[in-house]
């Protein structure tokens, strides 16, 4: 089972330049999420959901505050240190699929752990299960133009969590999906978190499949205006 970690941000900011001026798009974010719990980020488009989860995930950095993953103290890792805790621990989700069109369903599953420099046939099983555990045991060998959206979303969630990741994070995973198909996967997700253990942070702009989650982090306009259950830091 993998073991979630926990993330803090102390007073998180992001601005990005606009012309002469800049444009604040956080504006001081403290919270504690626990670890191994799934937390729904909610808020309207613009919210700063997306640059959040961009930040903890170590793809962008933050202007000012901190962020610690675990024990980790992300503002004193190098751009390699990062870059390797990201390929290690940490899984992406995102509402746009990035699945690459030439490689079959399996073959983009294992594509993090061959960025990785890591030998494939030791994660093929892995990755055989994760598939099948998605109902697309039949579709290993299929590429994406020859699976649906959800289907693509499956394959997605497979690959982001091939390499036993501590943390997830999840972008509208559902954006790009009918209802029917949203909830299943994010109850796919939800079911995954348990099973798992991983820590599991997931933007999304539907209330209904939100209120499913261990905990509801609402943001308004670059800050967290209301704070369901867990811990948190103000």
């Amino acid at each position: 089972m993998m073991t979630g970690i926990t993330v803090r941000t102390e007073n998180l900011t992001k601005s990005y330049p606009m012309g002469s001026t800049e444009l604040p798009v956080l504006k001081g974010i403290s919270l504690s999420i626990e670890a191994g719990s799934l937390v729904a980020l909610t808020g309207v488009s613009g919210a700063g959901k997306s640059t959040l989860l961009h930040l903890i995930g170590t793809i962008d950095r933050p202007t000012s505050g901190k962020i610690l993953l675990g024990d980790w103290d992300m503002s004193e890792r190098t751009e390699g240190e990062r870059a390797l805790i990201r390929n290690r621990s940490i899984g992406f989700v995102f509402q746009f699929h990035h699945l690459l069109p030439e490689f079959s369903a399996i073959e983009n599953v294992l594509m993090p752990v061959a960025i990785g420099g890591e030998d494939e046939r030791a994660y093929e099983e892995r990755a055989r299960r994760l598939l099948e555990r998605m109902n697309m045991g039949g579709r290993l060998k299929h590429k994406p133009a020859e699976l649906s959206g959800g289907e693509q979303q499956r394959v997605a969630i497979a690959r982001a969590l091939i390499r036993h990741p501590s943390l997830v994070l999840a972008d509208e995973p559902t954006g790009n999906l009918d209802s029917h198909t949203s909830g299943d996967v994010f109850h796919l997700l939800k079911e995954l978190n348990q099973e798992e253990g991983m820590t599991l942070i997931m933007a999304t702009h539907n209330e209904a499949l939100a209120n499913f989650a261990d905990r509801i982090i609402h943001m308004e306009d670059g800050l967290v205006i209301e704070k369901g259950p867990g811990p948190i830091l103000s």
